[in-house]
């Protein structure tokens, strides 16, 4: 008997509760709740992407080459910022222009980030000329090179002195040491061939790298002659990856050809791969 009723007791508070959850009271409330947490839920989102921008990355854009004022322009327009950490001077840059920037072109970044800039200076600093008569072309590179300088036109002439510095010149003048000069500028240099009509090989430039190619036509005692760019360039920092394809006089590997020291080495140069000479196949024993 007792059982019975514990158990019709347990069944009655079972029906009472499914009444409860399925009357209009409850459906009511839960309604109420479930659409408090949506809407708590969905303001909270749009806090976030408020602030945190979600979304909203943008590609910085190339602002190598223009001035301040429309480096400030383009920025605008995207609701960037920028500002001039540094200043240097390079001859063939527009003054005042920008040279380098932080971040690089197209990195993604938020509204009002800030872009930092480096501009080419309105004023080319200034230095002392070095002296460089009297030592060898290989000291005066060195010297040329930490005082900011570069070695511009060789030119060789009669004397007992070979490959030692007779004048140093700029824009066609004798320069003497101490004066003032532009950094970065070339320096003319006039050398001693001996008293013999001195001649040199031709070097073998082509599959070199542009810079690497420089180097050896001075180290050759040559001049870097006319420089032929072809259809693959794009913009001029692809010369840093440039290769020489063809180059006159020719390099012939059978018989040496003899130039006099001083002359001119033309280079065309590129950055098509397959323009590269192919390897020479390796025969097997």
């Amino acid at each position: 008997m007792k059982q019975g009723w514990q158990k019709a007791h347990r069944t009655g508070r079972i029906m009472n509760f499914l009444r409860f959850i399925f009357s209009r009271v409850f459906l009511k409330h839960l309604s109420i709740a479930i659409g408090i947490t949506i809407l708590t839920v969905s303001v909270i989102f749009l806090f976030l992407r408020i602030f945190t921008r979600h979304g909203q990355a943008l590609s910085v854009p190339d602002l190598t080459g223009y001035s301040i004022e429309e480096v400030d322009s383009i920025l605008i327009e995207r609701e960037l910022h920028f500002q001039i950490v540094d200043s240097v001077f390079n001859m063939n840059a527009e003054r005042g222009s920008v040279i380098d920037q932080n971040p690089r072109p197209e990195f993604k970044v938020k509204k009002n980030r800030t872009i930092f800039i480096t501009i080419n200076a309105f004023n080319p600093e200034i230095i002392s000329m070095p002296n460089l008569v009297g030592v060898s072309l290989r000291q005066a590179g060195a010297i040329i090179q930490t005082a900011g300088l570069q070695i511009g036109k060789l030119t060789y002439v009669p004397d007992i002195a070979v490959n030692n510095v007779l004048q140093q010149k700029y824009r066609g003048n004798v320069i003497e040491e101490g004066d003032s000069i532009v950094k970065g500028s070339e320096v003319d240099l006039v050398l001693g061939r001996g008293l013999s009509d001195d001649k040199t090989a031709a070097p073998d430039l082509v599959g070199m790298l542009f810079e690497d190619a420089k180097q050896k036509i001075l180290d050759r005692y040559l001049n870097l002659g006319a420089l032929i760019y072809d259809r693959s360039f794009s913009n001029a920092d692809d010369s840093a990856a440039a290769f020489v394809w063809k180059q006159r006089p020719v390099y012939n590997e059978e018989e040496e050809i003899l130039i006099n020291l001083g002359a001119s080495v033309d280079v065309w140069i590129t950055v098509d791969s397959t323009k590269l000479p192919l390897p020479e196949e390796i025969e097997l024993p």
